[in-house]
């Protein structure tokens, strides 16, 4: 059947006023077999910081190269108080930060713990706007009220612990909580409720390595037969001895029912040394996984990088000794204001992980945790990034955008939301595996609605009513289909 339409009309108009047709515009540069427009495409995800970047910091100015790369001197100078920060940048950062980090150091929720390699990372001519220095040193001057809903477990994960250092929350994978430590310490740790020491806000739950207690949690795994994968995490298995990775792992892979194992660790965004001079810790891990595959099970190392400026020559050497052992490592982001919540960042930082072999895995929407809701960012954000870095590269170098429901109700695709309402930064979810008969929660930061909407939240029953109305969207919407 063909379509007429008026001399001067192009087939669109013509459409346009015609209710019973549909006009597809044509893609641009399709015709004639004209090749598409494409975005222009770079290859700068390749250049990483090379030669001793670390000699500019005051502190580090006469460290040579092997002393850097030995991760006990990491080790021995990482920095945990405001004194410490001072000495290593002494004139290089400007005085008025200075004094801001200290307040910060005071107010801070969370333990300060930054190594020399993060030092040396920062643009201290910059300091303010660094993505790194973002992410661990805090800033009294940036401190902004947390979000009304905020709990100190936000994911429930006490709740779903049946025993201690063990989250049971999904059917098949549970949680192994193997110790409360790290090589650093993220301001916008989710499970600050028990990682680091105790600070003036927060006492600790004690969930230090003890292979006593981890005792418990193998007898729990072994009476449970549908637990076919477990996640090693804490804290952070970097600080877990050579001999407590192997003898954890092996333990782990001696359960006939378990088929994976994946050791959780920031420590290659933030002390690849280790990896490189740490033998016997490598050597562990290295076993681990050999000894899985030979029982055909899967082994796998999983970490976090959050910006493209965390990778330099020392990553890429790390990651290429580990990818020459067969060591599969995948990478879970955290989106953070300030951090990687633009297009370019985004970009850049997953094209330069699969540069050196680590998987985009996952990007987190950052959870509400408790005195960094200046690094949260809107649902909006991520669902417009996932779009825009979808198609940059491979399928399997491209990570799933998620959202760790409030209340236990788990990793949800961003995009899977039954209902979510932009003004007032209410999104609703459901769970099926975890619980089909609850509604779960994500907020976005109050501090970027409208204002308005910012003084509605101030109120407790507004609060109430637009949460009660955000439910009752997402049930009239299941309720229709």
């Amino acid at each position: 059947m063909t379509t007429s339409h008026a001399p001067n009309q192009t087939p669109a108009e013509a459409a346009a006023e015609s209710p019973s047709t549909v006009a597809i515009e044509p893609a641009v540069g399709a015709s004639n077999g004209e090749s598409r427009t494409r975005p222009p495409t770079t290859n700068n995800h390749r250049d990483l910081r090379e030669g001793e970047f670390w000699r500019r910091i005051p502190a580090y100015a006469d460290i040579d190269r092997a002393t850097f790369l030995d991760h006990r001197w990491q080790g021995r100078n990482v920095i945990t108080k405001s004194t410490r920060l001072i000495e290593a940048v002494k004139d290089l950062a400007p005085a008025n930060f200075v004094r801001d980090a200290e307040a910060g150091f005071q107010m801070a929720p969370m333990s300060v713990r930054v190594t020399p390699y993060l030092m040396s990372v920062i643009d201290w001519d910059h300091p303010y706007d660094d993505p790194v220095r973002t992410q661990f040193i805090p800033l009294a001057s940036h401190r902004i009220p947390d979000h009304p809903n905020l709990t100190l477990d936000s994911l429930n994960e006490q709740g779903d612990s049946p025993v201690m250092g063990l989250v049971h929350r999904y059917p098949d994978k549970a949680l192994f909580l193997a110790l409360n430590t790290c090589p650093v310490y993220c301001r916008f740790c989710t499970r600050s409720y028990a990682v680091g020491l105790d600070t003036e806000d927060v006492d600790k739950l004690d969930l230090h390595a003890d292979t006593s207690r981890w005792e418990s949690d193998f007898a729990y795994i072994e009476a449970h037969p549908d637990l076919e994968d477990l996640v090693v995490s804490g804290g952070d298995v970097y600080n877990l001895p050579a001999k407590h990775i192997r003898a954890l792992g092996l333990r782990l892979l001696s359960i006939p029912h378990v088929q994976r194992i994946r050791f959780a660790t920031k420590g290659p965004a933030v002390l690849p040394q280790k990896i490189l001079s740490d033998e016997a810790w490598f050597d562990a891990i290295v076993e681990v996984v050999e000894t899985g595959r030979r029982m055909h099970k899967d082994v796998a190392l999983h970490t976090h990088f959050n910006h493209p400026n965390e990778i330099t020559w020392i990553t890429r050497a790390a990651m290429n000794k580990l990818h020459e052992r067969g060591v599969v490592i995948r990478n879970q982001s955290v989106l953070l204001r300030g951090v990687n919540d633009t297009v370019e960042a985004m970009r850049l930082l997953i094209k330069r992980l699969g540069s050196v072999n680590v998987h985009p895995y996952y990007v987190y929407v950052c959870d509400l945790v408790h005195g960094v809701e200046d690094m949260r960012t809107t649902l909006a954000t991520a669902l417009e990034l996932e779009k825009q870095v979808r198609g940059l590269t491979a399928g399997f170098n491209t990570p799933t955008f998620v959202v760790d429901t409030l209340g236990g109700g788990g990793k949800r695709d961003a995009h899977s939301f039954e209902y979510y309402d932009q003004t007032t930064g209410v999104a609703v979810y459901r769970s099926p595996n975890v619980d089909p008969d609850r509604l779960f929660y994500y907020f976005d930061p109050v501090c970027q609605l409208a204002p308005d909407v910012q003084a509605k939240w101030q109120d407790p029953v507004e609060q109430k009513r637009m949460t009660f109305e955000a439910r009752s969207r997402a049930q009239a919407g299941l309720a229709s289909r």
